[in-house]
């Protein structure tokens, strides 16, 4: 496939990231706490599997494997918000089992052999390594994000979610650079903003109900 369609899919994918976050942030800006929308959630889903295409075209396993768990946790906040079961029902069985689709594909297709992915000759070990550390604390933060969620039985972004998403995120940035991968830099210098913007909300809510009673 042609550089540029892979790349048009990768921004696309990157684009809808950018919209969830976008959506958050100014909810959460009109109530003056942190919200977990609905729509986060459903463009979170979307954009994950647009994110594990590209990540296919591009060969680059580090794409691919930060995506993975991340998109199932998606579905289970989905659940929280009790919108999943009002999807249709062939949205929610391509959902499921297009990640598995995927990945008989690669297994497949000799030209995405997990032997190819690892040893990709455009990405070095120690930039490899690297890139999939930040990738599992990018992908973390949903891990995380997903256990603070069973134990109050709701869909919440607790302030450890963005104190992890920022970490993440500027390590993934720097193997953007690296890598020269414009998608993973200007998705990601985006969302560092808005990670440090819900943090902001968040003490600022914490303060305000500190502050004594006139």
């Amino acid at each position: 496939m042609n550089n540029t369609w892979i790349f048009a899919i990768g921004f696309i994918a990157q684009g809808l990231f950018s919209a969830r976050l976008l959506v958050q942030w100014i909810k959460s800006e009109r109530a003056g706490r942190v919200l977990s929308p609905t729509l986060f959630w459903q463009l979170s889903l979307l954009a994950s599997f647009l994110l594990i295409v590209y990540g296919v075209l591009r060969n680059d396993i580090v794409i691919i494997g930060g995506q993975v768990v991340s998109y199932f946790i998606y579905i289970r906040n989905l659940r929280f918000k009790r919108a999943w079961n009002s999807l249709p029902i062939w949205f929610r069985f391509t959902a499921l089992t297009s990640p598995i689709m995927a990945f008989i594909y690669l297994l497949l297709n000799k030209q995405f052999l997990i032997n190819q992915l690892l040893h990709n000759p455009n990405i070095s070990i120690p930039l490899m390594v690297w890139g999939s550390v930040g990738q599992v604390i990018f992908t973390f933060r949903f891990v995380y994000q997903w256990l603070q969620s069973e134990k109050v039985q709701e869909s919440v972004l607790p302030p450890g979610f963005w104190i992890i998403s920022l970490i993440g995120s500027l390590m993934i940035i720097a193997y953007g650079i690296f890598r020269l991968d414009p998608v993973l830099i200007v998705g990601q210098v985006f969302g560092t903003a808005i990670y440090s913007r819900n943090l902001l909300i968040h003490y600022k809510q914490v303060a305000r109900k500190e502050q004594p009673a006139s």
